[in-house]
């Protein structure tokens, strides 16, 4: 009796290191998707807003950019940073729009994206960031800004005329921002990026489109990229604000007191075998699902930057 006892009682003990050695001492394998908030468009037939940094390790779906998915990522039992970045402002009074901030998950950070040009000289140009905020159409024609390597595209450059011009469409994750044309009463301001769509959470869903350009006087506007990018400003109207949680990028003012949209929030999704124990600080914002051995949970909100998941 015994040593069956024993026997019994060795094998159960090896069972148990065998399923802690399989997840728990090693890590929990965790496929994500990591979306920053997206860049404001900015003032007066200014640049959209470039989207959010975008980074996915789910099946074989891209990354932003045109990267192929991130590698798996491994989280071990402890505490782990968890941050849902917000949209930046949309520009005013002649000022670009603001940077996106950043959404982290652990060691995976993606960055916020840029914000649009406005037409003053000193800030035509588009700011870089996950993706990249287009130019300004002012006296001169801002430059599209780049963006950060493997998470988005280059916002479209502004057109100019010499007196005023249309604003180019912000970057999205999926595609670079459309260029603008004409000028004055001519031509149309630029499209924003189209995003990149992904089936993490068991249903396709685009995120990460940048936001269309504004425009001086008649003719085309700009429109967001797919994905949640806001739409650019006709003469004398404000840019759409990106969509929130997707990262979308903020439309461009148009002209005569047009200011640029907001930014979308961003996002943070990931996929963790259901045998792991994860718990949210008290800033967290989240909901979860099961599919097969797995549990998935999107977090839409951070309240601080200090946030935490606790995986055990």
């Amino acid at each position: 009796m015994a040593v069956t006892s024993m026997a019994n009682s060795s094998l159960r003990d090896f069972q148990k290191f065998n399923t802690m050695s399989a997840f728990g001492n090693l890590g929990f394998p965790v496929s994500f998707l990591v979306v920053a908030g997206g860049g404001g468009g900015g003032d007066a037939h200014a640049g959209g807003g470039g989207a959010g940094g975008y980074r996915s390790a789910f099946s074989t779906e891209s990354s932003g950019g045109g990267a192929s998915a991130e590698s798996v990522l491994t989280l071990v039992k402890g505490v782990h940073s968890i941050i849902v970045g917000a949209g930046g402002t949309g520009g005013t009074g002649d000022v670009k729009g603001g940077l996106g901030s950043g959404s982290i998950l652990a060691s995976i950070i993606s960055t916020g994206g840029g914000g649009g040009g406005s037409f003053v000289l000193v800030n035509v140009n588009g700011l870089s960031g996950g993706s990249g905020g287009g130019g300004a159409g002012g006296s001169t024609a801002g430059t599209g800004a780049a963006p950060t390597t493997s998470q988005g595209y280059a916002g479209g450059n502004g057109i100019s005329n010499g007196v005023a011009g249309n604003g180019g469409g912000g970057g999205g994750a999926g595609a670079i921002g459309v260029a603008a044309t004409g000028g004055q009463n001519s031509g149309s301001s630029g499209n924003g990026g189209n995003g990149v769509a992904s089936s993490i959470t068991g249903s396709s869903v685009t995120r990460g489109g940048g936001g269309g350009g504004g425009r001086w006087g008649s003719g085309t506007v700009g429109t967001g990229g797919s994905g949640g990018g806001g739409d650019g400003g006709p003469a004398g109207t404000v840019g759409s604000a990106g969509e929130v949680n997707t990262g979308g990028g903020g439309g461009g003012g148009g002209d005569a007191g047009g200011d640029g949209g907001a930014g979308g929030s961003g996002v943070v999704i990931f996929r963790i075998p259901t045998s792991a124990g994860v718990t949210f600080s008290a800033g967290v914002t989240s909901s979860s699902s099961t599919s097969g051995t797995d549990t998935i949970y999107t977090i839409t909100a951070t309240s601080t930057t200090s946030e935490t998941v606790t995986i055990s």
